[in-house]
């Protein structure tokens, strides 16, 4: 039995797949995340493990590999990642974004947070499974998917459509944005993800009478986008609070003393410290305008322009949500949806839950665990078309001082060593155990 540990190489696997460039752009400019996938693949077949390597489009490339656990007939665990990061602007950077250094105790580079860090996390304990011979209680289906950044058209969505089979008796699933730790009225806390908002990608186009940028013109394409935009963006939605959210607010409640009040929900939002922006994105739904664009030339008045704008709705609220912006764009102003997914919304309960909960107390004592929803979204709502249940389950414990989720998609992203080393003890006493 070798001597190796998940903690003692999930530090360099984490180092080795941030400096391999996999930017998605969301137009298939970026370079794909093949090169990523087959240094994946490699540590997998170093320790004996098959997998399965698929692309739904040159250079989008995902790999799955499943390791057999002692009693099949139980519902199979999906432990997923995606391989691809955001873009990074290297001149807004302090360090090289794709150079992985170590310094200060902490790994630099794009990916580190979103979500490399859980990937080697995934790989270190998946490879500690086949050095030992250790068998879990359950299948393990450990995938690594393309293109998440861009909503999982060429990644989670293309294998669901296309490679069910390699999901076969998948109940349940984990993956990011979850597990982390902040402190909360002086005690450490995990947020652990049960439910995550819906999203639609929306495309507005507005339409006018073209001419001459000197005439009086009262059919406007850009005036009446600009102003559907304005109302769009400065729409206040009001607040709705999800079985989940609100039994996270119940908690920090509990450790602060301090009530939520929906008149005044800052003033429970400030003893969150740097989550408060995540959290507070769950309370409604939001409509971000992201994009304007028309014309082509300053004296000619376009007969068209266009928007985009980034929806993110609670559960059950997605239909409603587009009502209400197409009421706001008035006439006149196309409004069509290039991409959207839903939002799923678990209990917090269940073995499941337990064992996450267990293995976080197993190497914390005494921390507390909340559940909560996120803002964003992950492959869980592509694995959820399958009637797989998911959850956010990376788990750090994190220093106070770190701004982690500002590091999302942010510049100088970085994660502390040690925290990536707890990461993969708890994780690894998951799998053993669940």
């Amino acid at each position: 039995m070798t001597s190796v540990l998940p903690e003692d190489e999930v530090v360099q696997i984490c180092q080795e797949l941030i400096r391999i460039d996999t930017s998605n752009y969301g137009d298939g400019s970026g370079p794909g995340e093949r090169k990523a996938a087959e240094y994946a693949a490699g540590l997998i077949t170093d320790v004996g493990l098959d997998v399965e390597i698929f692309e739904s489009e040159p250079g989008r490339t995902s790999l799955v590999t499943r390791l057999e656990g002692e009693d099949p007939s139980a519902g199979a665990l999906v432990v997923h990642g995606h391989l691809d990061v955001v873009p990074a602007l290297k001149d807004q950077w302090s360090v090289d974004p794709f150079g992985a250094e170590l310094k200060d105790g902490l790994i630099w580079g794009r990916g580190a947070v979103d979500m490399k860090d859980m990937d080697a996390m995934i790989l270190s304990v998946m490879r500690d499974f086949a050095r030992t011979g250790r068998k879990p209680k359950r299948d393990l289906i450990f995938a690594f998917f393309a293109d998440e950044e861009a909503g999982g058209k060429h990644g989670a969505r293309y294998a669901v459509d296309h490679r069910p089979d390699l999901f076969e008796g998948a109940t349940e699933a984990i993956s990011e944005v979850g597990g982390f730790s902040a402190t909360i009225g002086g005690r450490r806390t995990y947020l652990l993800q049960t439910a995550e908002k819906g999203l639609n990608w929306l495309h507005l186009v507005a339409h006018g009478r073209a001419g001459h940028g000197s005439q009086i013109n009262t059919d406007n394409a850009v005036t009446r986008l600009a102003a559907a935009v304005a109302r769009i963006g400065e729409y206040r939605w009001p607040i709705e609070l999800t079985p989940t959210t609100r039994q996270f607010l119940d908690g920090v409640t509990e450790l602060t003393g301090v009530e939520f009040d929906q008149d005044n929900p800052d003033a429970l939002l400030k003893e969150l410290g740097t989550v408060a922006r995540f959290v507070g994105a769950t309370l409604q739904n939001t409509t971000n305008p992201t994009l304007l664009a028309g014309g082509y030339k300053h004296n000619v008045i376009p007969e068209s322009a266009e928007a985009l704008v980034d929806c993110r709705t609670l559960p059950g609220q997605a239909d409603h949500v587009l009502e209400v912006v197409k009421e706001l764009a008035g006439s006149g102003v196309e409004v069509s949806s290039v991409h959207n997914d839903v939002s799923l919304e678990v209990a917090f309960s269940g073995s499941l839950v337990d064992s996450m909960v267990d293995a976080l107390h197993a190497e914390d004592p005494g921390a507390k665990v909340l559940p909560y929803t996120l803002s964003g979204g992950t492959d869980n709502k592509s694995l959820s078309r399958l009637g797989v249940t998911g959850y956010g389950f990376a788990p750090l414990r994190l220093p106070d001082e770190l701004d982690f989720t500002g590091m999302f998609h942010g510049v100088d992203e970085r994660v502390p060593a040690d925290s990536l080393q707890f990461g993969a003890r708890v994780l690894n006493r998951l799998l053993s155990s669940y």
